[in-house]
Order: structure tokens, then sequence, then C-alpha cells
């Protein structure tokens, strides 16, 4: 078999692979369609403005493809989710696991779409309303739960590139979904380490982590009803900050909407409290959920982490996996508290 040439697939898919290191067995995604000339790979330009040229923008609907989903408002929508026009991953085909010698690939089967967060241009997720904010984390859960139904998928992450240094392309607040055919290393590697210590202790890790957060109010950067903001107690960047559950939940897709609307008035705290503190800066964010098929596992704990983008990965992290982090865990909390 030439390990080099694309596998039958659909059309789309042969432009999409999944391919699995052999030493780490982490899973790369080869998606050739998201970058034809070398010109794709100069320095990013700063996202354009909003009006006629922003694809995200009311009236501009048909810039985008067909929605699978909105949520109206006031007679006009709120959130709209669209296949992403560059997807990463494509939903016709089947995935067709291969073996290439040493060797294992699979097609790029998945999904990519993106989740309009505001029909504002000018607004960030900072700036909407908690019950705006409640919308978009409404559609994350919508989606997942669909997706989910598809026998193919496996994980789904649901993350936030907010401004052109966290990797946004588009000014217009905006979030994305992949859904993959296979659980990612790192998502094994935590599921792998929440089930040690629940072996061992017979409890949920998170859920001790809240317990002592809470005890301890060193690293607490706020709290709700049900969701508890803190710095770790070893985080990779300064200002990483977790909204952890007070409850056990696994997944994403499992909170009720009370818990949604606790989690985006605790979100835009979090982020209002950054904005003061560091003045609006970009950031990351990803939801971490149990794979699809674990139901509600009593060893692993949904979670999302907010991750600012205010220190660069080099050579040493690159290498070693280790982080240095320049700034200690709680006076990261104690800024952000006094804020």
């Amino acid at each position: 078999m030439d390990c080099n040439s694309a596998a039958p697939t659909p059309p789309r898919s042969a432009l999409r692979q999944l391919r699995k290191d052999p030493v780490l067995g982490r899973w790369v995604i080869i998606s050739a369609e998201r970058a034809k000339r070398p010109s794709d790979f100069a320095p990013s330009p700063e996202p354009g403005p909003g009006g006629k040229s922003c694809p995200f923008c009311p009236g501009n609907e048909a810039m985008t493809p067909p929605e699978v989903m909105r949520i109206p408002s006031q007679g006009r929508w709120q959130v709209r989710v669209v296949p992403n026009r560059f997807p990463a991953l494509v939903t016709e085909g089947e995935p067709e696991r291969q073996g290439c010698g040493i060797y294992d690939r699979m097609n790029g089967i998945g999904a990519h779409e993106v989740i309009i967060e505001t029909p504002d241009h000018a607004r960030r997720l900072t700036d909407l309303e908690p019950g705006e904010i409640e919308a978009v984390l409404h559609s994350f859960r919508e989606r997942a739960l669909d997706l989910h139904r598809d026998p193919r998928i496996r994980y789904i992450m649901v993350f936030k590139n907010e401004g052109a240094s966290a990797g946004a392309s588009l000014a217009h607040s905006h979030s994305q979904l992949i859904a993959t055919p296979i659980i990612p290393v790192l998502v094994k590697e935590e599921l792998a380490g929440a089930r040690r210590y629940f072996d061992f202790r017979g409890r949920c890790i998170y859920c001790d982590m809240v317990r002592q957060e809470l005890e301890e109010s060193s690293r607490l950067v706020a709290t709700g009803d049900r969701f508890v903001a803190f710095v770790p107690f070893a985080p990779r960047f300064p200002f990483e900050t977790w909204l952890v559950a007070r409850d056990h939940f696994a997944t994403w897709q499992s909170l009720d909407d009370s818990r949604l609307a606790d989690l985006a008035r605790i979100l835009k705290e979090v982020l209002e409290r950054l904005g003061r503190a560091l003045g609006r800066p970009d950031y990351n964010f990803v939801l971490h959920t149990a794979p699809s098929g674990a139901g509600e596992s009593e060893h692993y704990h949904f979670h999302l982490e907010l991750l600012p983008k205010l220190s660069r990965i080099a050579g040493f992290e690159v290498g070693t996996g280790f982080y240095i982090n320049p700034v200690a865990p709680e006076d990261s909390a104690r800024y952000l508290r006094e804020a």
C-alpha cells in the first residue's frame, strides 16, 4: 500500500486524514484543504472589520454554509451555528482505519462547526449579558447532544480563540466545535489520571479539588451557586483559571438549564475580572468532558479551562512538556479577586 496516497474516500474526505504517531499514540489531523499555498503560512493579519466584509454579521448569512442551529431573539437571530467553511474534519464517509506498515491512519471524518455568539460585530463574549452567554452555552449543549447520536463520533471538543494572538482569524465573536472519531491523547491522560485517583481513594479528583479550593480559598477567583472558579494548583500559564461544577457531572451535555445559567454568570464574572486586571487579554478556553459512550462516569468531571494569552510556548515547553509559569497561582488568584 502507498502510505503517501489518499485513501479511497469521498472527495472531501480525500483531503483529510488522521495519522497516528507510533511512539506517543497521539493523532494528528492532516487537513490539506485548509492551507493550499506557501503564503498561507505567513503571519496572520489582524482580524478585519465588520459590515459587508464579515461573514458573521447580520445580512451576510449567505457568506457562510447553511446553518445547523439558530437561537432567535426579537425577530432576528441571537446565536447561529454553521459548519466551518474550511473544516478540519467532515461528516461525509466512514473512518476506514487502515495500517501502513508500522503506521496507522483513518479518513478525516468528524464535524467542525462555528458558533456565532452574537449578531453585534463589536461585542466580545465578555460584553454579553449573562442571559446571552447562557444562550451560547445552550447552543454548545444542543450541538453536542445532536452530534453524540452519530456512532462514528468518539469525542467533542468545544473551544474559543479570542483575539489574533489566540488564533482567531475573524474578529466577530465566535467559538468552535470539533467532533473526532478518536479520543485525543490528552483526554485519555486526564481520564487515566482521574481513574487512578478514584481507584485509590474512591472519590472524584475534581470533586476533591473543589472542596479543597473552597476550604483554602487562596486560589479562588469567584464562586457561584453551582460552579467554582479557581487558579489550579499547577497552572501552565499566568492567570489560567478553571471553572468546575460543585456537583459531579462527567459530561458537558448533561448540564441542565439552571446549571448553564450559573456557569454563564460565573464565566462572565471571570472574564470581566481578567479584563479589569489585564486589559482584556486575548485568550483561549476549552471545555473538557467525558468521551462519547462514557455516560456519567464517577471518576471524571466536566470543567472549563480559561487560558489568557500572556506568554508564549517556546522550545523548552515544546521539547519537554514542562511549562514555566512566572506567576504563582496564589498571586494570580489574589490579583483577579482584587480586580
